[in-house]
Order: structure tokens, then C-alpha cells, then sequence
């Protein structure tokens, strides 16, 4: 009965009204933004190798992949909003989870938002030119259209959870269905033959190092597929359900990422990629012609409005959780009477990621705290391993597959990634952490209240 109970009301007084079909496209719209559309060309000036570049998204999907066995566990246990900052507080306490908490809302999740909006903002110029050159108050025009862009998707998530969720269908589906496009244009109009062979090519001097680098833009384009567990208070029948959207989901990324790369490789030989930063509009055009760049341009307009949306509806409820155990304001703890969302939380995020659009000030933060979240991922893998000790007796609807290989393999390759960027980015990586130590004095201040 307890089981049945929980499938249809939350006990934080929001509605489970997410299925399953819901929550997968919930995870794919999360991670789908514009990197897809951006990063390959990078990666090719620093491993210009088809092989090389094909394993690395590979490879990004298989650590994705062991993450989310690992959190589906987790989650299945612990079906509340908050998603790993839940995980956290269980496994190691209210201060863990606190810091997590603070770095995701000061600058993660919020400068997340405003990078994509900013991101919108650029590719909707294409449309309307006369964005790029306006300018008010020294704010230009692209980071107004990226606050306005933001505050509409705050008001969409303010009158109710199936809004939000519609917004994401919608958009997801339209831009996988573009993507898809991609690899038939290049089945179809192919003027390139990839070389897939040697794998490794010989003016590679150092061909690890190389490919650490590579797999940095590969696992930013892969973040965010855990976002889902943030609203695991919204999802029905929670215990069966976001373990599978986490797998499913991430499965559907992996394909489309490499059959998407597969079409770069089909359209533009290695040397026309090398630096180029708009890769899917200058594939398209290749492939298609002038309207290439039209159809890429309109898709990252669909796409960035769309990974917006739902990172707006996972922040917020990773806000609202945070509240409910009294380490931030009581207020975003609250439910709206009538559409049954956490209203104020809503509100608070959206104006600060407006605000950090407006300034320009979140690449820097963002940069500066992404080594600190990568720590936190590799805590939350250690959480599983924690908390199978420390509450044998909890029941598991789903357990880990593969455990504990699956979650070695999550926490070691974090841990390579932890280790990479603090070589390649030192003073970054040591900021970061300054950033979430900022987070110590408003940890005290709201336990003291509590």
C-alpha cells in the first residue's frame, strides 16, 4: 500500500504527474544544448584522428552510462526532489550535501543557465541581426534576449510542473528529430570518406594527453544527465521508473551523439574541422548547401530553449530541497496553492541566472567551480558504496548492475578527470574550491536557525 501511496502523491506536496516517457526525454533534453553542435571541431585540432574522435564520445557515454547505474540506485531509494544532494546528506551528512547544494545553485546550475541562454541569444541574431548590435546600459542585446529568455521559461515552470514538461517534450523531440536529420543528409549527400585508419596518427606526439583533453569538451557535452533525479518528487512510480530513464536515457544520448559525429566525418575532412567551432552549421551547409546553416541555426535555437527549461525545473527543486532542510531560505520551500510548484524556488533562481546573464560574469564562475562538481560526482559515486554499508537494511528497488565494478569505473574515471583538469587548469581548479568554501559561513548561519 506505502508503494501505491507514493506512485501517486508526493509526500512534499507536489504531484507525481512525470511517466516514464517523461523522465527519458526529461534526461535527453537536459543534456542536449548546443555542445553537440560546437565541440568536435576542438577535439579535431587536438586529436585529428576520426578513430580517436568516434572512441571519445564512445567512451563519454560508457562513463555516463556506469554514472547512471550508480544514482539509479540511489535514487530508487530515495525518490525526493534534490537527486544527488539527497544522495549526499544520506551518505555523508547535512554539510556535504550543503556544499554541493551552494556550488550547483551559486554557479553551476545558474551559470549553466545563463551560458545557454547566451547561446540562444547568439543563434536567434542569425534570425534577427539587429539583436548583435543593441545595446542598453552597456548590456548588449545578446545577454537581454538570454535574461528575457530565461524569465519566460520561469514563467512556464511557475504555472505547473506539466507545463515545464511539455516545454521539454516539445523541444526534444524536435531537436532529436533534427540531429537524426544529420546522419541522413550525410548518408544520402556524402562528400567525404573518413580514414579511420592508423588510429593513432604518427605527427601525435603525445597521444594520451591529447585525448585527456578531447574527453573534457566530451564529458561537459555529457553533463547534466542526472538532472532528472532532481525531480524525482514529480516522477510516478519513482522506484522503477528513474532508474530506467537514467539508462534509457543516456543510451539515446550516446547514439546520437556518435551517429551525429559520424555525419560530421561524412561531410568535412579532419583538416576543414580543426578549429572550427560551429561544426554541425558548417557540416550542414557542406552537405546541404546555404539552408544547412538556417536548419542548424534554428535547431540550437529549438535546443538551447528547450535544455534550458528543464534545467530550470531541476534547479529549482534541488532549491526547494535545500529549504525543506532548513539550509536556505524557508520561503523556497513553499507550494503554490493552486499549480502545485515551488514557486518562490522558481523565482530565486530565475532572477539570479538573469542577473549572471546580464553581468557576464558566469563564464569565469563557471570555469572556476566545474572542478569542484566533478569532485562532487566522484563523492556521489562513493555514496553508493557508503551507504550499502551504512544502511544494509534499506530496501533497494533497483541495485546497482555490475556493482561494484559499474561504480569503480564511474568513480576512477572521475577521479582521471579530476586529476586532468587540475594539470591542465590549476588556478582555475583551486578558485573553484575557493568558491564552495564561500559556502562554509552560510552553512553555519542557516544551522544555527534550524
Amino acid at each position: 500500500m506505502k508503494n501505491i501511496d507514493l506512485a501517486e502523491s508526493s509526500d512534499e506536496g507536489l504531484e507525481r504527474v512525470l511517466g516514464l516517457r517523461s523522465a527519458i526525454l526529461f534526461v535527453v533534453g537536459s543534456v542536449i544544448g548546443s555542445g553537440i553542435f560546437l565541440t568536435t571541431g576542438g577535439m579535431a585540432a587536438v586529436i585529428p584522428s576520426a578513430s580517436l574522435i568516434l572512441t571519445a564520445w564512445v567512451l563519454g557515454g560508457v562513463l555516463a552510462v556506469t554514472g547512471a547505474l550508480t544514482y539509479a540506485e540511489m535514487g530508487a531509494m530515495f525518490p525526493r526532489s534534490g537527486g544527488v544532494y539527497i544522495f549526499l546528506k544520506e551518505a555523508y551528512g547535512p554539510l556535504v550535501a550543503f556544499l554541493y547544494g551552494w556550488a550547483a545553485l551559486f554557479v553551476v546550475l545558474s551559470g549553466g543557465l545563463a551560458a545557454v541562454g547566451v547561446g540562444f541569444a547568439t543563434y536567434l541574431s542569425y534570425f534577427f541581426p539587429l539583436l548583435g548590435s543593441i545595446s542598453i546600459a552597456g548590456i548588449s542585446g545578446t545577454q537581454l534576449v538570454a535574461a528575457a529568455m530565461i524569465a519566460v521559461l520561469g514563467a512556464i515552470n511557475y504555472v505547473g510542473v506539466r507545463s515545464g514538461n511539455l516545454v521539454n517534450v516539445v523541444t526534444t523531440t524536435a531537436k532529436v528529430s533534427a540531429l537524426a536529420a544529420l546522419p541522413i543528409m550525410a548518408l544520402v549527400a556524402a562528400r567525404v570518406q573518413p580514414v579511420y585508419s592508423p588510429v593513432v596518427p604518427p605527427a601525435l606526439v603525445h597521444p594520451q594527453t591529447a585525448f585527456g583533453v578531447a574527453m573534457i569538451a566530451v564529458l561537459w557535452t555529457y553533463e547534466a544527465w542526472y538532472f532528472v533525479t532532481y525531480a524525482s518528487g514529480e516522477i510516478k512510480d519513482p522506484h522503477r521508473n528513474i532508474p530506467r530513464a537514467l539508462v534509457a536515457g543516456i543510451l539515446i544520448l550516446m547514439t546520437i551523439y556518435v551517429l551525429v559525429n559520424v555525419a560530421y566525418l561524412h561531410a568535412l575532412t579532419i583538416d576543414e574541422m580543426k578549429g572550427t567551432t560551429r561544426i554541425a552549421e558548417q557540416a550542414a551547409t557542406a552537405l546541404i548547401g546555404p539552408a544547412g546553416a538556417t536548419f542548424i541555426a534554428l535547431t540550437v535555437v529549438v535546443s538551447t530553449f528547450g535544455n534550458n527549461g528543464a534545467a530550470l525545473l531541476a534547479g529549482s527543486r534541488l532549491l526547494f530541497a535545500m529549504a525543506s532542510d532548513g539550509v536556505f531560505f524557508p520561503a523556497a520551500r513553499r507550494i503554490h496553492p493552486r499549480y502545485r510548484t515551488p514557486h518562490i524556488a522558481i523565482v530565486a533562481l530565475t532572477i539570479w541566472s538573469a542577473v549572471l546573464a546580464l553581468s557576464g560574469t558566469y563564464e569565469q564562475l563557471f570555469t572556476y567551480v566545474m572542478f569542484a562538481s566533478i569532485l562532487f560526482s566522484v563523492a556521489a559515486g562513493g555514496a553508493l558504496f557508503r551507504l550499502r554499508s551504512t544502511m544494509p537494511e534499506r530496501p533497494r528497488p533497483y541495485r546497482t548492475w555490475g556493482y561494484p565494478v559499474v561504480p569503480a569505473v564511474f568513480i576512477l574515471g572521475s577521479l582521471a578527470f579530476v586529476a586532468n583538469t587540475l594539470v591542465e587548469r590549476p588556478t582555475q581548479s583551486l578558485l573553484g574550491l575557493g568558491l564552495v568554501a564561500l559556502g562554509l559561513p552560510a552553512y553555519w548561519y542557516w544551522a544555527r536557525l534550524r
